[in-house]
């Protein structure tokens, strides 16, 4: 298996695409997972007016340096909602789609959607809807679109996808060949199955991962080892289902700025400094290096 990170490693101190990778790069990554949440917040990249130029340019680059995107991240929304951000975010994520193929990309994770009221057919039908308005022009790009097991949320009244049983069940409803999953490690690990178990479920669909840790009560996006997942678990699961996809991190050794407490004297240390975060994405790399030489898989 080949190592990989998000762009949105970087994307608390840059809104350049470029830049990022070249600290992913730095630190001993060649593979890539492209976050259009940074372009879209920031009206760049995908989501500026002259996009096409864009893309080309960071391909280019990316070229130069020697790292490749193998999976993107479109952003968040609420897709299923009917309102009048509904037709515009289906815009957004064809949009995204359209990168994927200036950029080489053949995956990208879109979320499923949720909303109070509706039961869990009724959403199944809904989220069915948004994703047959992505899958005509993504299969036309050769672009998969992966859906994710979702954090565990604690909230009545609401049903969303958080488990390897409706995972499934989703894929299965959607039916689709470009219609498949990407497992995240760490919202697995806010269940009670073993992952293991859960990944046998999913099965060939895994087409992609989302590796982070927690203390399995929150959704907190740790490096391995800082949290309660069982990586053995994960790694059997993985060979179980003869994964051959890239293991690829959505991880950070600190917690997002806004999680911090606030000081009226200042907040000079609200963000860890940029040269710390760069060290800390070298000892990502060497954390899951670490991991597939356990399991007799690294590849570079």
């Amino acid at each position: 298996m080949k190592l990989a990170t998000t762009t949105g490693d970087f994307g608390r101190y840059t809104i350049s695409q470029e830049e990022c990778i070249r600290y992913i790069r730095k630190a001993g990554f060649k593979y890539a997972d492209y976050n259009f949440g940074i372009d879209y917040r920031n009206g760049t990249g995908a989501f500026s007016d002259n996009w096409q130029a864009e893309m080309k340019k960071l391909k280019k680059a990316a070229d130069e340096m020697g790292i490749r995107f193998v999976q993107s991240h479109a952003p968040m929304g609420t897709p299923i909602v009917k309102g009048e951000n509904y037709e515009p975010f289906i815009e957004v994520n064809k949009r995204c789609i359209e990168c994927c193929a200036l950029l080489g990309i053949d995956r990208m994770v879109v979320h499923s959607g949720y909303e109070y009221g509706l039961t869990k057919e009724e959403c199944f039908e809904r989220n069915k809807e948004f994703y047959m308005r992505l899958l005509p022009l993504a299969q036309e790009k050769g672009v998969y679109i992966l859906t994710e097991n979702f954090n565990k949320m604690y909230k009545e009244g609401v049903f969303w996808v958080d488990n390897a049983v409706d995972l499934r069940a989703l894929i299965d409803y959607v039916d689709h060949p470009y219609f498949h999953a990407v497992w995240d490690a760490g919202h697995a690990n806010l269940q009670d199955m073993p992952q293991d178990e859960a990944l046998r479920i999913v099965g060939h669909h895994v087409y992609a991962l989302h590796i982070q840790d927690n203390m399995g009560d929150h959704d907190s996006h740790f490096f391995p080892f800082m949290g309660t997942m069982s990586l053995d678990a994960v790694m059997n699961g993985l060979k179980d289902i003869g994964y051959k996809g890239y293991f690829t991190f959505e991880a950070n050794i600190f917690l997002p700025a806004d999680k911090r407490r606030d000081s009226e004297r200042g907040n000079a240390l609200r963000t860890a400094p940029l040269n710390v975060r760069i060290k800390a994405e070298e000892m990502l790399y060497e954390i899951g290096k670490a991991i597939l030489e356990a399991y007799d898989c690294y590849e570079e």
